[in-house]
């Protein structure tokens, strides 16, 4: 993709500034762009760089559903009556009585995206085709300014604009993550390595190699060597599947645990200090890196069946290894040594081709918003400090003028494991837009979990300080 030019012409100065733009599309942000539709007083514009909306396209393996129930739609839980709801979805598309006999309570993974999709089609405030590429503040308008590039549908740069606005969220989501040890494989001619992100359009070539090997012990990793189990021979499936963790564990689904995915955990989160935070969440991974127990079933159920006449599936299952270093054998087969971190020992393990089902990573917001560096504040890591409110926390010269960024699914760091959890959007969104419009335009409830978490309750923002929230300094800067 071509990328702007660094000198740009003069552009008309529209005034007044819109009341919020949206940077990137994906569930988060298409959320807070359906609950804030009906504001017909807010002026409000999201952009993203893609030709359209999708939602992880190379993982929607037939079958798979999604891991939070069909009530954590884009706005039920914030708006249960908006015309946006999964229910509204489904009776426009005269499914009602279909889903109420098939009685799920998760949709598969295909019909959230095509909900989604339904919701892009019917929003005119979303710009497709429209990269963003800066974010300043402008103290002589008391805005940001906003400079974008829109894309032919080649992904060419066809023309600059550039939009003035008092509130910017960031919602651009996360990447691909892969490992230093196979970085040098991924861009290889050649050799078949793929991140299970790419999937689906690489599955024919995967399903066709000799030996695989899938990397990754979380739920992309489970479905996708289930799916290749199924689709290999019994006795000649020639399958490995590796993981750092002690075990192909099961996702925590208690129901008191789910409460973990609540507004009450997420306020006892952000309050902590940061050294604790840190620390918790690193040992919450399995809240929300293990495998759904239906996929460890169906995993176990397909290997056991092809015991049925004797013998054992050519399928070797390893947890609590890592991956040293890679190499390539020729052109076309790949050499990975392996440590297992118990045992302190080292193999080497040939395969035709590697899936990674590495998980991802938030993208890095130093691209858009160096711009905004200076005013910045950060915590003693230098990463970005977020409030409540999912304010980036900004110099007073900024938010003086009135002017604030939000992001989601940016601030794991400040607000714990429900950061990226889709069942928490609609709340997440509400609270934005509570917080933008100085009102409580969608009221949300004052307590959410059984569980008390901690000695001394966060209780929920009131709306005054929605309305005047306290100058970043007299928070604790």
């Amino acid at each position: 993709m071509n990328h702007p030019p660094t000198s740009r012409p003069p552009y008309p100065r529209p005034d007044p500034p819109r009341d919020l733009v949206g940077i990137g599309i994906g569930p988060c942000n298409l959320s807070l762009a359906a609950l804030a539709a009906p504001l017909t007083g807010l002026d409000a514009v999201f952009y993203d760089q893609r030709p359209g909306f999708d939602w992880h396209p190379g993982l929607l393996i037939d079958g798979t559903t999604v891991q939070v129930p069909f009530l954590a739609d884009l706005v039920t839980l914030a708006d249960p009556a908006s015309r946006w709801s999964f229910l509204n979805y489904l009776k426009a598309r005269d499914r009602l009585f279909p889903f109420y006999f098939a009685e799920r309570f998760h949709i598969r993974r295909a019909e959230y995206d095509a909900y989604c999709r339904w919701v892009a089609e019917s929003l005119p405030a979303l710009r497709f085709g429209y990269q963003v590429d800066a974010v300043r503040f402008n103290p002589e308008r008391g805005a940001f300014e906003v400079d974008f590039t829109q894309l032919d549908a080649d992904g060419e740069a066809e023309a600059l604009g550039r939009t003035y606005t008092k509130n910017v969220v960031l919602g651009i989501g996360t990447a691909p993550h892969v490992p230093e040890p196979l970085r040098p494989l991924v861009d290889a001619p050649g050799v078949p390595v793929v991140h299970a992100a790419d999937y689906l359009a690489h599955r024919d070539a995967l399903l066709a190699a000799g030996h695989v090997t899938v990397i990754g012990s979380g739920q992309s990793g489970a479905e996708v060597f289930l799916d290749l189990l199924r689709g290999r021979p019994a006795g000649r499936e020639q399958l490995h599947w590796l993981g750092r963790t002690e075990a192909f564990a099961p996702m925590e689904y208690s129901k008191l645990g789910l409460e973990h995915f609540t507004p009450d955990y997420t306020r006892y989160f952000h309050a902590l200090p940061e050294p604790a935070r840190d620390r918790l969440r690193a040992a919450q991974w399995q809240l929300h890196k293990g495998i759904d127990a239906e996929t460890v079933a169906a995993i176990h159920d397909e290997l056991y069946g092809r015991t049925l006449h004797g013998g054992w599936p050519d399928a070797v299952l390893t947890p609590g290894v890592r991956v040293r270093t890679a190499g390539r054998i020729a052109t076309t087969r790949i050499e990975l040594h392996l440590e297992h971190l118990r045992q302190d020992t080292r193999s080497r393990l040939v395969t035709d081709a590697v899936v990674l089902a590495t998980g991802y990573r938030e993208r890095p917001l130093g691209r858009i918003l160096a711009g905004l560096d200076p005013y910045l504040c950060r915590d003693g890591s230098q990463r970005p400090r977020v409030d409540e409110q999912f304010r980036l926390v900004l110099d007073p010269r900024v938010t003086g003028a009135g002017c604030h960024a939000y992001v989601q699914n940016a601030e794991a760091h400040t607000h714990g494991v429900g950061a990226p959890d889709l069942g928490l959007n609609a709340w997440r969104s509400a609270t934005i837009l509570n917080s933008l419009t100085g009102e409580e335009t969608y009221p949300l409830p004052a307590r959410t979990a059984f569980t008390t978490f901690g000695l001394t309750p966060q209780p929920p923002v009131p709306a005054a300080r929605r309305a005047h929230a306290l100058t970043p300094l007299a928070e604790g800067r």
